[in-house]
């Protein structure tokens, strides 16, 4: 692991996204509720939420951050078939909470694509990304577009 010892404690706030491609119709039931499973979008904001505070147990050599909010929203977009899943983690540490956030778009991907299977099996997860983030010593950033 890197020495973080000497980093000062600072605000820290990460934003990731990711996305999850389906047909129109097996969106429109992701919208309504009407999964074999049950109503997914509760459920994938859980799994997200739980993935970011599991972070340093499922990626090796990741600080423990005190994690302080865990945001997770899914827009479902049934005309394209397409959820879109936004993360955001926040945390007052000496490191940032980028894993956190891009762990908890994962997993909350990984959620919907369970969410669905029994519906339609060609599900893709796609374009996890880091969106943004701010606090500590290199500054803000932001991912253009």
């Amino acid at each position: 692991m890197v020495e973080v010892g000497g980093k000062a404690v600072t605000a820290r706030v990460a934003v990731a996204r990711a996305m999850v491609e389906m047909a129109p119709a097996t969106a429109a039931r992701v919208a309504g509720g009407d999964l074999p499973k049950g109503d997914a979008l509760p459920l994938v904001r859980l799994a997200g939420i739980q993935a970011a505070k599991l972070t340093p147990q499922l990626i090796p050599l990741c600080h423990q951050v005190a994690v302080t909010s865990v945001e997770v929203e899914v827009d479902v977009d049934a005309a394209t078939g397409r959820a879109t899943i936004v993360a955001t983690a926040r945390a007052v540490d000496r490191t940032g909470v980028e894993m956190e956030a891009m762990t908890a778009a994962s997993v909350a991907a990984l959620a919907l694509y369970d969410m669905v299977k029994a519906v339609q099996r060609d599900v893709r997860v796609t374009d996890v990304a880091l969106v943004s983030k701010s606090g500590g010593r290199s500054g803000d950033w932001h991912v253009d577009g």
